[in-house]
């Protein structure tokens, strides 16, 4: 061999020494990884089994070869690269550190480009279900009013929509507690279709019965008034949502849609009742089957679930936790029949004792398990006060064994919602070009509804003042007589 082949035999080695360093590589088989300072070596064909991920990828972890120390340079967590090269060494198998969370641990599979499809198979195996296709109605109107009432989060239109009935659901729910108040709850009195005139008594010497006629009937109170207007919300929504429903089927087996129901139902009951009474004849539905239907209008509370993501997590968690909680009432039936036996004979023979037989301490149990301590019942022997004391530490006890594994599910269920609000994409039908003449009914409608409130508020505001006005004619009528 001559001195020039020597030479370009020579130049072709180093040319061949300089490639691997070039694309990131050791001159070996073998590659060298810093980790925050803990160095790892693995094979090469090791880490080109996933080439598409950053590792396995020549000129994807180019950016992180330090030349000088012939090493990859990581600035990441320890222990989470322990399972990423688990993972290239066993060829697939991605398992989370224990004492890893799983948000952190979700970085660094980001952070590695393992792939989105490796990525999601990790979330399955961790329990996220996967998300779920939203079937649209065929049709294209449905489909605009589908995504209007549905999804508060795809267009404008579909948020002004949410506020409105959100408003609408709180009105409801104010009014449901509002006439429940001394004051007003007189006033219906008074103004109940018993007789043209209503009597009130003033304390005078003589007792002086001064009539104040009726100046409106149940139909113009102005809580009916301003429930009916909710009410006509609260079914204008449902019609809509059925009517553009995917499927009519899963419409009536959705919760949400039996919640929406249920609020709306009492109303007519009401209605019907209001209606009988009117036209002279008697209901058949008794008093007590009104006020449980009246009772049901709380439920409307929940509506406000379709709008909250918070109450749909603590509904998820409260599913989750049911085995926890039928556990926690089993311990405290036990509790409550083995600490009521143990006061009631402790106390059988105190003469001034509450504790008469053991059904009657059911009540002074529950309450001393539960650590709220009502103070009606109480025992008063040394007996009976040592058993209180048992009952109450075993109920703090009993409480507090399931309520890590509530608060488990809850922050399960809290990231879970968190990462799925990260990464979920919006491909519906955009509303907000194609609806514009259903926005401007629907701004129409939010009109029609705010005058008919303001009209209500103003009404009654009317009716106080005339009947307070009366009240102060009468007073001084008598103060100038007497």
């Amino acid at each position: 061999m001559n001195k020039l082949e020597k030479e370009s035999s020579g130049k072709e080695v180093r040319r061949e020494n300089r490639r691997p360093l070039r694309s990131g590589w050791a001159l070996t088989e073998r590659l060298a990884i810093n980790v925050s300072g803990m160095r790892y070596e693995t094979q090469l064909r090791t880490l080109a089994q996933f080439p598409n991920s950053l590792l396995g990828n020549p000129r994807r972890r180019l950016r992180y070869y330090d030349p000088l120390r012939k090493e990859l340079f990581l600035d990441r967590n320890r222990i989470c690269f322990d399972a990423i090269l688990y993972f290239y060494q066993s060829g697939g198998r991605l398992r989370r550190p224990a004492n890893i969370p799983l948000d952190m641990f979700l970085e660094e599979l980001h952070f590695y480009e393992l792939g989105d499809e490796i990525i999601d198979r990790f979330k399955e195996d961790e329990g996220f279900p996967k998300e779920e296709e939203r079937p649209l109605p065929p049709k294209k109107w449905q489909q605009q009013i589908w995504m209007l009432f549905e999804y508060p989060e795809s267009s404008s239109g579909a948020r002004i929509i949410a506020i409105i009935s959100v408003m609408v659901i709180i009105l409801s729910i104010l009014i449901f507690c509002l006439e429940t108040l001394p004051e007003f709850r007189h006033e219906k009195e008074r103004n109940s279709p018993g007789g043209q005139y209503a009597t009130s008594t003033f304390p005078t010497n003589a007792n002086e019965t001064v009539p104040i006629s009726s100046t409106f009937g149940p139909f113009q109170d102005p809580f009916f008034i301003v429930e009916t207007v909710c009410i006509c919300w609260f079914s204008f929504e449902l019609v809509m949502r059925f009517i553009s429903a995917p499927s009519k089927i899963h419409f009536f087996k959705d919760i949400m849609n039996i919640i929406d129901f249920l609020a709306i139902m009492p109303f007519f009951v009401t209605l019907g009742t209001e209606l009988a009474k009117d036209k002279g004849t008697q209901p058949s539905v008794s008093l007590a089957l009104i006020r449980v239907i009246r009772l049901v209008r709380v439920f409307r509370i929940f509506k406000l679930s379709r709008h909250s993501k918070g109450l749909q997590i603590l509904g998820q968690t409260l599913k989750a936790s049911l085995r926890e909680l039928a556990l926690l009432i089993f311990f405290l039936f036990i509790g409550v029949i083995l600490f009521s036996s143990a006061v009631y004979f402790a106390e059988v023979d105190s003469p001034d004792t509450l504790f008469t037989s053991i059904p009657e301490a059911f009540w002074w149990a529950v309450v001393s398990m539960t650590t709220v301590g009502y103070g009606d019942m109480c025992p008063g022997t040394v007996g009976g006060k040592l058993v209180g004391s048992m009952c109450a530490i075993a109920g703090v006890l009993t409480i507090s064994l399931p309520v890590p594994v509530i608060v488990s599910n809850f922050s399960y269920f809290y990231h879970r919602e968190m990462e799925c609000e990260d990464t979920r994409v919006y491909t519906h039908v955009s509303t907000c070009v194609h609806v514009r003449v259903f926005l401007n009914e629907a701004h129409v409608l939010s009109l029609v509804f705010w005058i008919s409130a303001f009209n209500s508020v103003y009404l009654y505001i009317h009716q106080v003042t005339v009947v307070s006005g009366l009240c102060a004619e009468t007073f001084t009528h008598i103060k100038s007589t007497y």
